[in-house]
């Protein structure tokens, strides 16, 4: 087994290490180590992505988006359970990951329905490709203001316009008001 390589990517507002090589050993324990820090681990076929700290513009979004979604839920008696970051991962398929958000709906189930990431550096582990893995059939990404819904269809996602799982909620009126609540804050 070859030593676990480092690339350190730059960024401006969160930072992220990428270590290739890594054992699922290995991963286990960094874990450990880094249990109680605000690091956030991503793995996929041996690459591990260590991210941290979380920016305030990472942690406002994902605070804002998971209020509105779960107002929206409440609203129209939807039964839901918020299961926040908990990881989620396999090693037979070698793949771990700690969502920003994550939600059953209807009943508790062992994997989220529907996932919402938030993305203020592009680069690092391709996390659809670990939720595809993990059958994981919707994820929401908040970038720059605009929100990207992707549905898991046979064995790949597909970008669509409206969230299949939530079929009658206005995307783009979660958008609009996520924006303008973000925009009170300044």
């Amino acid at each position: 087994m070859s030593s676990p390589v480092l690339e350190k990517p730059s960024t401006s507002e969160t930072s992220y290490v990428l270590l290739y090589n890594v054992s699922w050993e290995q991963l286990k324990q960094l874990d450990v180590a880094l249990a109680g820090t605000s690091a956030r681990l991503s793995y996929l076929d041996g690459i591990l992505e260590i991210m941290s700290p979380l920016s305030d513009d990472h942690e406002d979004s994902k605070k804002t988006l998971a209020m509105l979604l779960e107002v929206y839920l409440r609203a129209k008696n939807i039964r839901f359970y918020g299961r926040g970051s908990a990881t989620i991962g396999k090693q037979e398929d070698k793949t771990r990951r700690e969502p920003d958000e994550s939600y059953n709906l209807g009943t508790k189930k062992p994997i989220p329905d529907l996932i919402l990431e938030i993305t203020v550096t592009s680069g690092g582990i391709n996390k659809l490709e670990i939720y595809r893995r993990l059958r994981v059939p919707e994820v929401w990404f908040w970038e720059d203001g605009l929100l990207s819904v992707y549905c898991l269809q046979s064995d790949s996602y597909i970008k669509v316009s409206k969230s299949p799982l939530l079929p009658d909620l206005d995307l783009d009126l979660l958008a609009k008001y996520a924006l303008l609540i973000s925009s009170c804050f300044c």
